[in-house]
């Protein structure tokens, strides 16, 4: 039987029902369960000279990796055979991919912005970017709202449902843990610059594909495929990571507006090249048009995964 059905079958659920808050506050999600895991290993081994952290790190990689995939392998052989065992396999994939979270939270955004309420704006973009909103003006909230939607996509979304795929439900649930893994060690500082290199190497070697299709999946969608495509081949090596580049470049040659850019972190300035240098910033209005052309691209993503389950590849 296909992975692509039980993979559809939680993309499914998922744009039907998101992770309601009810079932969040009885059980909790599988991505904070891997966190806590995380969170325990790197207050148990992150300490001492840099090879021990190093070494203590791929530990720690090997040990979430490893145990987020045989727990997705043991429920999938307790399952029933048959299509009962499918179902219920997308079932186990539903809470792993983000299509309907990643939707509401932009639309948070969206709402307040175009309303001209920029602090309640700001208060939004908060949940989704890593940056301080408060240095944020009007054009600020839209163009960081469209990169973290282009990045998320590929991460949160495209990237699990390849894996998930190409390996099934214990290929969907590693690639969560890495992903997780690497949004909290995966960071160049004293503390994770050697325990967290492992994790965000590895990171950036799973996106490498799904970021990419991301990209293929925002240009051929966005109306404007030749000037989105040129865009991505202009900039997309330009950014500073080797993965988010791609969706945000399409993004904003989709769009025709110019993203990334300069940007404070932490109190200092980050001189990041502009993506689609020569388009004009972004407006409240083009938030929604993202939201649009991520529909779109959420709407081929489907379609493909239909085709997939069709031909069962």
């Amino acid at each position: 039987m296909s992975f692509a059905i039980t993979i559809l079958i939680g993309c499914v659920l998922d744009c039907l029902l998101g992770w309601p808050d009810a079932v969040y506050r009885r059980i909790g999600h599988p991505v904070t369960w891997i966190g806590v895991l995380i969170g325990w290993l790197d207050g148990s081994l992150n300490h001492g000279p840099d090879r021990r952290r190093f070494t203590l790190g791929a530990v720690t990689v090997a040990v979430v990796v490893g145990v987020s995939a045989a727990v997705a392998w043991v429920a999938l052989a307790l399952l029933p055979a048959g299509w009962p065992g499918v179902v219920l396999a997308g079932v186990l994939a539903w809470p792993l991919i983000a299509m309907r979270s990643m939707h509401d939270h932009v639309t948070a955004v969206a709402s307040p912005l175009a309303g001209g309420n920029l602090q309640a704006a700001r208060q939004a973009v908060s949940m989704i970017v890593g940056r301080n909103p408060d240095t944020l003006d009007q054009a600020g909230v839209a163009r960081s709202t469209l990169e973290s939607l282009a990045e998320n996509t590929s991460d949160g979304i495209v990237a699990p449902v390849f894996w998930g795929v190409v390996a099934g439900l214990p290929g969907l649930a590693a690639y969560k843990a890495i992903n997780t893994l690497d949004s909290m060690i995966g960071h160049r500082n004293d503390r994770y610059e050697q325990f967290g290199k492992l994790a965000a190497r590895l990171d950036d070697l799973v996106n490498l594909i799904p970021a990419r299709l991301t990209a293929v999946l925002f240009a051929a969608l966005s109306g404007r495929f030749g000037r989105a495509w040129a865009v991505v081949r202009q900039d997309a090596s330009r950014h500073r990571s080797p993965n988010a580049g791609w969706p945000e470049s399409a993004m904003a040659g989709g769009l025709g507006v110019r993203l990334s850019g300069p940007r404070v972190y932490d109190g200092r300035i980050a001189d990041e090249p502009w993506l689609n240098a020569d388009a004009p910033d972004p407006q409240p209005q083009d938030v929604r048009r993202g939201l649009a052309l991520y529909r779109r691209a959420m709407a081929g993503l489907l379609l493909v995964l239909c085709a997939l389950a069709v031909v069962g590849v």
